[in-house]
């Protein structure tokens, strides 16, 4: 899946938290040579923390005791600022037509339809039940049987998103590190969730290791998988971009997601839960 790499989110912010902290502690207790003296620093509480985590996203528990974001939490306001600026963003793109190859140089891509990339865990679809059910850990047969039951509701306003870049002439791509075997219940997951686009093989792009495409040869064998995620996804954009289209925007909650090129800009979506590297 798209989070081989993935750590507990909560050990990430922790390790950061502690990071930015280090070196405002006290020295030693039993040190008294201050040019020697070690700094130490507590990391961030866990409990604190997971409280934290929840009024970011007003976490509630429905009647069917699954966890939900609220519509008015501060993560749906700050997917609402993301989502205000790329749709400006998609309709100049729109207006002016297609007009760089993805790296900076304008012009050299004029004549191919515009297109945007969206990644799908947390990006499309929230995962944030999953998360809190499991405290935030993640296990790979739990994670598959929950991808495959396509229950997650649309990440807030992405449905909406999309509909608009399709009414201004945008064709819509999907781009996950959900392994082909998650295909069908990504696909019907989406399509439950509100995403009326086409979601066929050519418009969802999975992590396929038993068959990589030849443009990722790179990286990718059927007998050896080396594609960090950047690769995967950075490959997969330029391949989208060579059949016809010119990326104007990269969607993704990780830096992983949009790193690499081949779209003209990228737009970081809010994810405190876990890190993908």
């Amino acid at each position: 899946m798209r989070k081989s790499l993935r750590v507990a989110g909560i050990a990430t912010a922790c390790a950061v938290a502690g990071a930015a902290l280090y070196g405002t502690g006290a020295a030693t207790a039993d040190s008294t040579d201050t040019t020697s003296a070690r700094h130490t620093a507590e990391p961030q509480n866990i409990g604190v923390l997971v409280g934290e985590i929840d009024d970011y996203y007003g976490a509630h528990q429905d009647a069917d005791g699954v966890w939900r974001s609220s519509p008015d939490s501060p993560y749906a306001k700050d997917l609402a600022r993301v989502q205000a600026k790329a749709k400006k963003d998609i309709r100049k793109a729109a207006a002016h037509g297609a007009k760089s190859d993805g790296h900076g140089v304008r012009g050299s891509a004029h004549g191919k339809k515009p297109a945007i990339v969206l990644d799908v865990d947390d990006t499309a679809l929230l995962s944030f039940d999953y998360e809190k059910s499991t405290n935030y850990t993640y296990n790979g047969a739990t994670w598959d049987a929950y991808v495959k039951e396509a229950k997650r509701p649309a990440v807030f306003g992405m449905p909406e998103l999309v509909k608009y870049a399709k009414g201004k002439g945008v064709e819509v791509f999907f781009l996950t590190g959900l392994s082909e075997t998650q295909r069908e219940g990504a696909v019907t997951n989406l399509a439950k969730a509100g995403y009326d686009t086409k979601l066929d093989t050519t418009h969802v792009f999975t992590k396929n290791k038993a068959a990589p495409p030849a443009y990722l040869s790179h990286c990718a064998t059927p007998a050896k998988w080396e594609c960090t995620t950047v690769q995967f996804k950075e490959g997969t954009r330029k391949y989208i971009e060579s059949t016809g289209y010119d990326i104007v925007g990269s969607f993704g909650d990780q830096v992983s997601d949009l790193a690499g090129g081949y779209a003209d800009k990228t737009y970081k979506l809010p994810n405190p839960t876990y890190f993908v590297e």
